[in-house]
């Protein structure tokens, strides 16, 4: 393996481990549906390196496209508002 793929290797395993953990303890859920589609591309990025293209862009397809879409809309939906989105209604 060469030194740039080593290096790149390493970079998006720190961005996949960071953002991971960051999933779990962030405590605002729109920040973390954020950083679990981070993670989610940071692991297509890994199958990238793998040489598995098509399992990549069914990660980013189904993954990302599908289940963060869904989690955002969630997330969306069933907000609470805050006291200044009750006082102007």
């Amino acid at each position: 393996m060469a030194l740039h793929e080593t290096i790149a290797f390493a970079l998006f395993a720190a961005i996949t481990v960071g953002s991971s953990i960051g999933v779990v303890l962030m405590r605002d859920v729109w920040h973390s549906a954020l950083l679990l589609g981070v993670a989610l591309l940071s692991v297509a990025v890994h199958y990238v390196m793998l040489q598995a293209e098509f399992i990549a862009a069914m990660q980013v397809l189904v993954y990302v496209g599908g289940v963060l879409i869904l989690i955002t809309f969630a997330v969306m939906l069933t907000r609470e508002p805050g006291p200044q989105e009750v006082a102007e209604t």
